[in-house]
């Protein structure tokens, strides 16, 4: 399975959980070396040694710019550089416009788009500085092209990771740096676990049938599952995705389809 991609080394940030690790496996399965960076370090630790020895896990907090560069500097000393950057760390919360605080729209607007902008110049620094044909793969969402109620700080911050991609994706074509995102539906995770259950309470109505209003909405008819993200961030990583770059790719089983 693109064979092209065996030994190219890649970070996932965020990639200890959820559609992170998804991305880690797809990678480890593809033969790549994965550097899982992720906020808490003891869980990325822990998933890079069930993927194997020759990975690692690292902490980072995408919000601190010292964070992340000492992060990918040790990817740099132990991989002695990196080709792939899927920048998945990403936070929710929900609430009504009029009872958002300060805080709540600090910490989306922090992990969500400052994240994928300080990750991004670090990857994008050691690609030019290393004559490397990088690529970028930014988690941006659904919420990302479609303002989505009670998450309009979340919808902001995910705004930007679009434009912020399709901006970045101009600026370094001629390098061959190809940067692009991934907009994911309504994926079963531990955050939408907790999205369903705020949503339940704001809209009065039971968690159970909150999800089955996402699978209403989906044209395929499920949820969506971290794997099926994970998938095509390894088909844009891949060779076979050349010429594609300042997409916003959705992958949301037909919930949007523009």
């Amino acid at each position: 399975m693109l064979e092209e991609l065996r030994g190219r080394r890649a970070i996932v940030t965020g990639g200890a959980a959820g559609i992170g690790l998804a991305i880690a496996r797809q990678f480890h399965a593809a033969g790549m070396r994965v550097a899982i960076a992720d906020l808490d370090a003891a869980a990325a630790g822990k998933a890079a040694a069930e993927l194997g020895p020759e990975h690692m896990g690292i902490a980072i907090d995408v919000r601190e710019r010292a964070s992340v560069v000492q992060a990918f500097e040790s990817v740099v000393q132990r991989f002695g550089g990196y080709d792939v950057l899927a920048a998945n760390a990403g936070v929710s919360s929900m609430k009504l416009v009029v009872d958002l605080a300060d805080a709540d729209w600090d910490f989306n607007m922090d992990v969500n788009a400052k994240g994928i902008f300080l990750t991004n110049q670090a990857a994008v620094r050691h690609f030019l500085a290393e004559n490397r044909k990088g690529v970028i793969v930014n988690t941006a969402s659904l919420a990302g092209k479609w303002g989505a109620p009670w998450l309009a700080h979340y919808s902001a911050s995910k705004f930007a990771v679009v434009g912020f991609t399709q901006a970045l994706a101009r600026e370094v074509a001629e390098h061959g740096i190809r940067v692009n995102c991934v907009c994911p539906g309504f994926v079963r995770t531990g955050m939408q676990s907790r999205e369903v259950e705020w949503e339940a309470s704001l809209r009065q109505m039971t968690p159970e049938a909150v999800v089955q209003d996402y699978i209403n909405q989906t044209p395929m008819g499920r949820l969506e599952e971290p794997e099926d993200v994970a998938k095509t961030v390894l088909f844009l990583a891949s060779d076979l995705a050349g010429f594609v770059t300042g997409e916003a790719l959705n992958v949301t089983g037909g919930v949007r389809m523009d």
